[in-house]
């Protein structure tokens, strides 16, 4: 799925929605001292009161939010995983019946439960419902309904949330006309901040792919890797940050770890034009091949395909590895860089990069910045002075 598709599914979770029909919600809490089953509880999701439906659609919105390869991570399965997730899932989104879908929900429960021992008591939910995506924009004024023309998608979705103890509080009673003690042992199941869950199948192409599942992490560039591969049986994937980090890492073995900012900002400006000029992918990949032209084109000199080849292979050990474009690129129009210096923390985008510098005067390292403006202090206008000149102004 791509960040339009997502988006797109994401927006349709909202209350008497025709575009979203949720069938039933299963609801299984699990002990954290025994990491057992304790209750589960099957519902019709329009059962639920408006307010209760609310706050599942919220916590669903939740779980799909975020960016791809930061929070949520598009996984292939794996081929002939034992007690294959795939196929538990594939068979539930086919059942017939309720208790038949139960089932097949139970073993992937069972499978979370094999995989770790939560800190917390915590409550799995399942839905399973259909997601009709229209095929054409319908004309205002057309006769025609959205629903006459649509693309229908069925899907599980899956919310993993943790529970908290209940605030302790005064109340005041008007009745008695006196301050009680508000006494609470239930547990508070946090529905607004999911811990994991998933979604199967994938919708690419307005077309259900069965080969992938969407996985939610609960925090950005921290996926579970044990879920991935255990309860999900997806493939192995990496974060942005993990992308990021091995293109650093590629760039300081070529270059030897010297870099000014003009040749940095060089970089990041022919990385922005291969995005730019593959806008219709979702994310353009560059191989060793790939990097050895960005760096070449931005002005690193003495670059050849076996250095680079040779960089992949010492970095990441995969001289076929691909980087995704879209996790070395910082914002590129926004203040999406940080310099961070003993005296001054500066934010500039990477189009402006250019105007920065670093230099050496005098045996001392000075950072300077190129301004086509007065720069302002607390209200007071700089002078202008030569560099390195005294001002006792």
């Amino acid at each position: 799925m791509n960040k339009k598709d997502i988006a797109h599914f994401r927006r349709q979770f909202k209350v008497d929605n025709e575009l979203l029909k949720i069938k039933e919600i299963f609801n299984v809490y699990i002990m954290k001292e025994s990491s057992e089953i304790y209750h589960h509880q099957s519902q019709y999701f329009e059962m639920l009161d408006q307010d209760q439906q609310e706050l599942f659609m919220n916590n669903f919105k939740k779980m799909l939010g975020g960016q791809l390869d930061e929070k949520l991570f598009n996984l292939k399965f794996k081929r002939d995983a034992e007690n294959s997730s795939q196929l538990i899932l594939h068979q539930g989104l086919l059942s017939d019946d309720v208790d038949g879908w139960k089932e097949y929900m139970l073993q992937i429960v069972e499978k979370i439960l094999q995989n770790k021992e939560y800190e917390m008591d915590i409550v799995i939910t399942f839905i399973r419902g259909e997601y009709n995506k229209p095929m054409k924009r319908q004309s205002e004024g057309s006769e025609e309904s959205e629903l006459d023309s649509v693309y229908t998608h069925p899907f599980i979705l899956s919310s993993i949330n943790k529970t908290e103890d209940p605030k302790k509080e005064l109340l005041f009673d008007y009745v008695e006309k006196e301050f009680k003690y508000n006494i609470v042992v239930d547990p508070v199941i946090n529905l607004h901040a999911p811990v994991g869950g998933f979604l199967f199948p994938c919708f690419i192409d307005n077309a259900a792919n069965v080969n992938h599942i969407l996985y939610s992490a609960g925090k950005a560039n921290e996926p579970d890797h044990g879920f991935i591969d255990e309860v999900l049986n997806g493939e192995e994937t990496m974060t942005a940050m993990d992308d990021k980090i091995v293109f650093e890492e590629i760039v300081k073995n070529v270059t030897g770890n010297q870099l000014n900012t003009s040749t940095l900002s060089n970089v990041y400006e022919e990385i922005n034009r291969v995005i730019e000029e593959n806008e219709e992918e979702e994310s353009p990949k560059l191989d060793y091949k790939d990097v050895e032209q960005v760096l070449k084109v931005s002005g690193v000199k003495d670059i050849d395909t076996e250095k680079v080849e040779t960089a992949f292979q010492q970095v990441i050990d995969d001289d076929k590895y691909e980087i995704k474009a879209s996790s070395i690129m910082p914002k590129y129009k926004s203040k999406s860089i940080k310099i961070d210096t003993k005296v001054a923390k500066i934010a500039i985008s990477p189009q402006d990069l250019s105007y920065v510098r670093q230099i050496n005067y005098s045996g001392k390292r000075y950072l300077m910045i190129q301004v086509e403006e007065d720069t302002m202090i607390d209200g007071f206008t700089m002078i202008a002075e030569a560099f390195g000149e005294d001002n006792d102004q």
